[in-house]
């Protein structure tokens, strides 16, 4: 009787360039991540990609684990021309649905799906998209055209059509950044924003998307990202990935989300201290997966230190990615890719 091999880590792991080097194979195969991220300087052309996912996968004979990128469109997009579309911005669907609302639903769902299919072609499963953050007057640009627009309002009817359209092309949606980056000052890549607001404010704009999203019967199928912000109304201090009082009183609390939350990247700025104590206050926290993106060996080996296994939510969450990926894909809804490029574009110019 075959021995039953123990739950991939906690963690979600970059690497360093085009191909798997000897140093990262090794570490990989012996840690078990519980899946894997690429970015630009992981993608030279779609044979490249390809065989790079497929070599990531072969790492662990008992576990598929999960490959994810960020490709929102606009200027966050890691798939780019010659060899892949150049994905419009959310704000320029916002702005369609605010003139037309079914022109902009329609042509939202159908730019995720297309997205959707090039990530599927190559054996992704994962994007990190959509954004739910809502940004304010005064608010960092490092979220800007990301988000589909300023009212909560419109950023909740867009992200379950945006999560959707992924989901018609078997890619699992990611919503970012929990419970809503919109308001923050600084860019977290670089320094902790800290906001200030009170619960009030924060309910009526930053978190109402997230409420949205869980009244919806059912929501769709989607993993969540946190912020690296400190609410100050809520836990002085204490960034979110890393506030059991976040997690407890508003992500699993008000907000009601039940599925998988990954931390944003632990080589973001604005978490200090030892990378294996960055990892295990966020998993403490309440994260069930821990993101590490920059491929750096050294500090991947503490973020492993940190990491434990993943649990019984993390298990069933890939799980039910894996079904997403291998589910029978929905059909473009025009004659071809070519032509569905073409009514999102001329949908952009008409509305």
């Amino acid at each position: 009787m075959a021995a039953t091999l123990p739950p991939p880590k906690a963690v979600i792991f970059g690497l360093s360039g085009l191909t798997l080097t000897d140093a990262e194979r090794a570490f990989f195969q012996r840690e078990r991540p519980a899946g894997y991220i690429l970015f630009a300087r992981n993608v030279e052309n779609p044979e490249q990609v390809t065989a790079l996912v497929k070599d990531l996968r072969s790492l662990d004979a008992g576990h598929n684990p999960v490959v994810l990128i960020d490709q929102e469109g606009g200027r966050v997009q890691r798939l780019r021309p010659p060899f892949w579309r150049f994905a419009p911005t959310s704000a320029e669907f916002g702005e369609l649905y605010s003139r037309n609302p079914q022109a902009g639903a329609d042509a939202l769902r159908l730019n995720m799906a297309l997205i959707g299919k090039e990530l599927a072609d190559l054996g992704i499963d994962v994007d990190c998209a959509p954004l739910l953050d809502v940004p304010v007057p005064g608010s960092h640009d490092v979220i800007g055209d990301r988000a589909f627009g300023t009212s909560p309002e419109l950023v909740a009817a867009l992200a379950p059509i945006a999560a959707e359209g992924l989901i018609d092309a078997g890619l699992v949606p990611v919503i970012k950044h929990m419970p809503g980056h919109g308001r923050a000052t600084a860019d977290s890549h670089k320094a902790l924003p800290v906001v200030d607001a009170d619960l009030a404010t924060l309910r009526a704009t930053d978190f109402k998307p997230y409420a949205a999203w869980a009244a919806l019967k059912p929501p769709p199928f989607a993993f969540a990202m946190t912020a690296h912000v400190v609410y100050s109304a809520i836990d002085a201090g204490v960034p979110a990935t890393q506030s059991r009082k976040v997690f407890d009183e508003i992500i699993r609390g008000e907000l009601r989300f039940e599925g998988l939350v990954m931390s944003d990247d632990l080589s973001m700025a604005a978490l200090t201290g030892p990378y294996d104590e960055r990892a295990a206050k966020s998993l403490a926290a309440g994260c069930d997966v821990v993101l590490h993106c920059n491929g750096v060996m050294i500090e991947m080996e503490a973020v492993a230190r940190g990491t434990g296994p993943l649990g019984p939510r993390g298990i069933a969450a890939l799980a039910e990615s894996e079904r997403i990926r291998l589910k029978p894909r929905q059909a473009i809804p025009q004659d071809n890719v070519a032509a569905a490029e073409f009514f999102v574009a001329h949908r952009l110019r008409r509305g």
